[in-house]
């Protein structure tokens, strides 16, 4: 039976298509798709219930939703999956996430990202498409990039599963200069103190971020 460390690497060596075989990826915590506690500056993932036979992202306007997960980082390697949402949803084949949150930038420039996901999937920095990585397929990485000002920035991950019962989700970063790693929103936080902020206001911060401060 492979080691979560084995199905990490084994993933990284799909990814190096897009050249991210980087120890700091190889290396990253496997995570889940999230969990049911609110994380003010995590990501938050919209479940939705998609009809069989879906082969590409749904538009979400059209559905409701029947419940939320969060999470900080998005590393799930190719792997088999049956045990759908606990305290949300049993389902583990035609389902859709949608991930909403924000992140600080400190460091302004050109940043790189990937999104590597088994079925489809698309990234989003400020509304903008910055990866279109749809479809029903195999694992399958995509890379683009955005030139992003200082300050706090919106990300949006849509992703869908479709048949049973691999899957895979992975969204890393390369800053400025940097290599890839592991998009992960805990390295993108604001600064707690207000006089260490060079860009944006501290006092103008989106809803779920702005409740987190409040009550650090």
């Amino acid at each position: 039976m492979p080691t979560g460390c084995t199905l990490a690497i084994a993933s990284c060596l799909a990814l190096s298509l897009a050249g991210a075989q980087t120890p700091a990826i190889r290396d990253a915590p496997i995570t889940t798709f999230g969990v049911t506690v609110v994380d003010p500056f995590g990501l938050r993932g919209e479940i939705y219930l998609l009809e069989p036979n879906t082969d590409r992202l749904p538009k979400f306007e059209k559905l409701k939703s029947v419940g939320a997960v969060y999470t900080s980082a998005l590393n799930i390697p190719t792997r088999n999956f049956q045990e759908g949402f606990p305290g949300v949803t049993n389902r583990f084949e035609w389902f859709a996430i949608d991930y909403t949150g924000n992140f600080y930038v400190g460091n302004p420039g050109k940043y790189r990202f990937l999104l590597a996901s088994d079925d489809g999937s698309r990234l989003y920095i400020d509304g903008k498409a910055v990866i279109d990585n749809d479809g029903l397929h195999a694992i399958q990485p995509e890379t683009g990039s955005v030139t992003l000002n200082g300050g706090i920035h919106g990300i949006r991950i849509s992703y869908f599963q479709g048949p049973a019962h691999s899957l895979a989700l992975i969204l890393a970063v390369a800053r400025p200069g940097e290599d890839w790693r592991i998009f992960s929103t805990n390295e993108f936080r604001p600064p707690r103190n207000p006089a260490d902020w060079k860009y944006g206001d501290p006092d103008n911060l989106p809803g779920d971020a702005a409740a987190g401060r409040k009550k650090k």
